[in-house]
This record gives C-alpha cells, sequence and structure tokens, in this order.
C-alpha cells in the first residue's frame, strides 16, 4: 500500500513555501494552500504572526507547528480524499495526490476515473480503487499525464493569464 510521507514529501517539493502571486486564482498561498480556498485552515494566523517578524518567509519554513499544520492540511484534505491509503502502487498514489493538491480531488479522481475506464463521478470508493489496484501502473502513469496535460491546456485556452505557470504544470506532470 502507497505511504502519504512519500507522496507528501514530493509534493511539498513542488509546492514550494510562500508566494503571494497577484496572477494566481488563489492569492496568497503558503506550501500550496491558497488563502482564498482555504481561509480557515488554522495556519493562517500563525503566518500572519509570523510576517510581523524579522526574516518572513524563511521564518515561515522552520516553525514545527507550522509544518505540522501543513502535514495534517494535506492528509486530511486530499491523501484521505484520494483513498491513498488503499492504493497500492506508491507510484501512482503519488500521481493521484500531486494532481489532486494542483487541480482538486474530484478532478483528481475524474481523471483517474477516466483513465481505467470506471464511472467518472469524482470520488474514489471500492470499484475505483480495484480498478486502479488492477490497472498496469506504466499505463496508467502515462495515460494519466496525458490527461493532466489535455488539463492544463484547457485551463490556459479559459484563462490566458494562466500561461506563465503552464510549463511548470507540464514539468511537474510529467515528474511522476
Amino acid at each position: 500500500m502507497a505511504e502519504f510521507i512519500i507522496s507528501f514529501c514530493k509534493t511539498i517539493d513542488n509546492e514550494g513555501g510562500y508566494s503571494n502571486d497577484p496572477d494566481d486564482p488563489g492569492g496568497e498561498t503558503f506550501k500550496g494552500i491558497a488563502r482564498k480556498m482555504n481561509g480557515k485552515w488554522d495556519g493562517w494566523p500563525i503566518i500572519d504572526m509570523l510576517k510581523l517578524q524579522p526574516g518572513f518567509p524563511t521564518n515561515a519554513d522552520s516553525d514545527p507547528e507550522l509544518r505540522e499544520k501543513v502535514g495534517m492540511f494535506y492528509l486530511n484534505s486530499f491523501w484521505n480524499k484520494i483513498a491513498g491509503d488503499e492504493i497500492q502502487n506508491q507510484q501512482i498514489a503519488n500521481s493521484i495526490f500531486d494532481f489532486a493538491v494542483n487541480a482538486g480531488v474530484g478532478t483528481s479522481a475524474m481523471l483517474a476515473q477516466k483513465v481505467v475506464g470506471v464511472n467518472a463521478d469524482g470520488v474514489i470508493g471500492c470499484e475505483s480503487l480495484k480498478a486502479i489496484n488492477s490497472f498496469n501502473p506504466d499505463h496508467f502513469n502515462a495515460a494519466f499525464t496525458v490527461a493532466k496535460i489535455d488539463r492544463y491546456v484547457s485551463i490556459v485556452k479559459k484563462r490566458p493569464l494562466s500561461k506563465k505557470y503552464f510549463f511548470g504544470w507540464v514539468i511537474r506532470a510529467i515528474s511522476y
């Protein structure tokens, strides 16, 4: 079975640290947690406090309480929702998890379900897990990567301002 910590470490490297890019629809972001979408996350008060201290944002990266809150956020908001512990292949779990973080749990689940040929309802349940776990991992990863890139193309077509993120997204997609 796949392990959360392995997927988390790979994904958190992709997410980076603190940013507040005006072109990012999520706005202020820490370790991939967008304030606009996750305004009630219990790490934001800590970040707001750390902003008042010298050394921000570097001081945020080394705060142990904040690190713990980031890990719990990813575990509860993404890993558990994609049933990561039930996915047998670590590489498949890494890819579904990372894309869930990047594009949303429902989107990642639907693309994975389409790849394995089950009803694409956006929820990874027993039927989806059975199909994912019996699918050839190399074929899954190739098809899922193509599906992710196709999704990124559609995002850029709908929102041309996102073009500046496109190549980073593609590099991220093919790294799994």
